[in-house]
């Protein structure tokens, strides 16, 4: 790849390497630039840009993070659309991160163009929840090395896995002496409780005996013939040695120790053993507490039904250290078992859609939204295409010849919103789409009912592009260099766009923020296409045809 200064007459086709003002435009830092873009350069003064431009050998930004993220995603792993070298992987359910860290190191050591950032190894997770990003540090990466980048990611299986959490019937016995209160032991339920529930398994029985080898193992017998998978066991006075009275009561019950003890504090006296293929973890007293301690690492690979070796305690050690220390964030509240403080977990940002459907179509002359293109009404291929995209959930608000429109798309996974006033205008529909959201997302799509070459991958670049931590709040797509439609908007605007009146949108808000405007080139001009005449759908038809 060469970069650097280029003579205007020579930057079109080039890569832009700095973002640049031109007047009231501002062009972002890997924009391909047009000759229209040349011109309004040169026209303000330039002779100068500093680009870039791919060179034979040459993989693209976008396309070597893909590339690299599809060799590397596995089981239940999700990746996301790549935007400026990046493509970041989030689970796609609540589960224990599997990594293989050696080939992360190998991946890194290829070239400086290609890096890869995971969450450590086996690390509990929350469904959306980030476990890695794919970053391609210039405009493009040679080729050699993604080929490599993917071999590495590949080899013996998918580098970035998720093990989900499988719903256990769990048994739990709990031992007791002469001064046991009955208060310890309700607490001690109900932290195991809440443990099990935040992973999606249930305490299916629980019991109560003395604090003798004999009673251990009849209690651990009755859970096990009950089915129970995996057994806990609380001893009212602390395990001491692989000889007393819990890990004793196991072994007359059948069992077999694997490890007593772990280098991680607290959670120091666990005790892993084994009947059969049902875990048997006699718990530390730290675990009677809803704080995260070392027992919740065992637990989240047993729920998630991944094996847990001598091998797999004794390499706890280097990050075993869990005891709250200055600067360790604390666990958020109402989960204080996840071990996870908020600024820690990155998830995959919450984008619904808006499909707006309510117009009266007076240019076309009949309701264009029911017009059949290649046999399919409209409204019906644009809203089959959001619902292929990741945008959850999608709300189509109808209006005029509301029940026909609603009829069409009966048996999809939409929420149906009527809106009374259809007739005053867009901006009514666009008020009655944003009341009908969930208030727990981050953005929303806003889509038109009439563009009928809009694709799901269309929408699946502007999530990519979505980041309002880097100034990237309102995503707007182009082609040839204009902008078009749908338009993905930070949440964070929706109070000033139900402020909008009359039939209009909210594109004036576009202009009003543009420092958080964010262009997103499309090679494509489903994002410029609109039919709102019958001569316009006649031509798109016969295109299609």
């Amino acid at each position: 790849m060469k970069f650097g200064p280029a003579a205007i007459e020579a930057a079109a086709g080039t890569l832009l390497g700095h973002s640049l003002t031109v007047g009231t435009k501002r062009l972002k830092k890997g924009r391909k630039l047009s000759a229209e873009d040349v011109a309004l350069i040169g026209a303000a003064g330039h002779r100068n840009l500093i680009v870039a431009e791919l060179e034979p050998g040459d993989v693209p930004e976008d396309e070597a993070a893909t590339r690299i993220a599809t060799a590397a995603t596995g089981e239940s792993v999700e990746a996301q659309a790549a935007f400026t070298g990046r493509c970041n992987l989030y689970a796609a359910a609540a589960g224990v991160a599997l990594i293989d860290a050696a080939r992360v190191d190998r991946l890194n050591e290829i070239d400086e163009a290609l890096t890869i950032a995971t969450l450590p190894p086996f690390e509990r997770v929350e469904a959306r929840q980030m476990l890695a990003t794919i970053k391609v540090i210039p405009f493009a990466a040679p080729a050699s090395a993604v080929d490599e980048a993917c071999a590495i990611a590949a080899a013996g299986g998918p580098l970035v896995r998720l093990a989900p959490y499988r719903p256990h019937r769990v048994g739990l016995v709990m031992t007791r002496l002469a001064q046991t209160r009955d208060s310890v032991l309700v607490k001690t339920t109900q932290a195991v409780e809440k443990r099990l529930r935040a992973l999606g398994s249930t305490l299916a029985a629980t019991r109560i005996c003395a604090h003798d080898e004999a009673a251990v193992e009849g209690a651990v017998r009755e859970l096990l013939d009950e089915g129970a998978n995996p057994v806990l066991i609380f001893g009212a006075s602390a395990i001491v040695d692989r000889r007393d009275v819990v890990p004793a009561g196991i072994v007359r019950a059948g069992g077999q120790l694997e490890n007593f003890g772990m280098p991680v504090d607290p959670g120091n006296l666990l005790l892993m053993a084994r009947h059969g293929t049902v875990p048997v973890v006699g718990l530390p007293g730290c675990a009677r507490s809803p704080r995260f301690n070392g027992f919740d690492w065992v637990l989240s690979r047993i729920l998630a039904d991944l094996p847990v070796t001598r091998a797999d305690l004794v390499r706890l050690g280097a990050g075993g250290l869990l005891k709250e220390i200055a600067g360790r964030p604390q666990p958020r509240e109402g989960t204080a078992d996840s071990g996870e403080s908020e600024a820690t977990v990155k998830r995959a940002p919450g984008i619904a859609a808006l499909v707006l459907a309510a117009g009266q179509s007076r240019r076309m002359g009949r309701n264009k939204l029911l017009e059949r293109i290649e046999g399919t009404p409209m409204v019906v291929r644009i809203v089959d295409m959001v619902l292929a995209s990741s945008a959850r959930p999608v709300v189509v608000v109808t209006g005029h010849e509301a029940a026909m429109v609603e009829a069409a798309l009966a048996g999809r996974p939409v929420t149906l919103v009527r809106n009374p006033a259809y007739a005053e205008g867009l901006s009514t529909s666009l008020r009655a789409g944003l009341d009908a959201l969930p208030d727990d997302i981050d953005g929303a799509v806003v889509c038109l009912g009439d563009m009928p070459d809009l694709k799901a991958r269309h929408i699946e670049s502007l999530i990519a592009g979505f980041n309002p931590a880097d100034g990237r709040a309102i995503l707007v797509p182009t082609a040839a260099g204009k902008r078009g439609n749908p338009v993905l908007w930070s949440a964070r605007f929706f109070p000033e766009m139900r402020q909008v009146a009359g039939d209009v949108g909210a594109r004036h808000l576009i202009g009003e923020h543009d420092d958080v405007v964010c262009e997103i080139a499309i090679d494509e001009d489903g994002v410029l296409l609109d039919l709102d005449t019958p001569e316009a759908m006649a031509a798109f038809a016969a295109r299609k045809g």
